[in-house]
């Protein structure tokens, strides 16, 4: 039988970790018990550690966090300068 919540965001996931931390229980639980419901695309259980420290740090968006900067981009050609990037 599939897991029943399949369909998921990644802030949901975050939201039910919290949710959880807070009712007390530890990363390993939180883990295992959003296995029985998100099956394989569950968070992996060192990303919920990490979120759990995240919230312990006082940390209560389930967002990420806005960036700085241009957004990396890549290139397929080389090239020979820096000079050559600019142009």
């Amino acid at each position: 039988m599939d897991p029943p919540l399949q369909d998921r965001t990644i802030e949901e996931q975050r939201g039910v970790v919290r949710f959880l931390w807070a009712d007390g229980a530890k990363h390993v639980e939180i883990h295992r018990r959003m296995l029985a419901q998100y099956g394989q695309r569950t968070m992996s259980q060192r990303k919920v550690c990490e979120w759990v420290e995240r919230f312990k740090s006082d940390r209560a968006r389930v967002t990420d966090e806005g960036r700085s900067g241009r957004p990396s981009t890549s290139r397929n050609r080389k090239a020979s300068s820096p000079q050559e990037y600019r142009n």
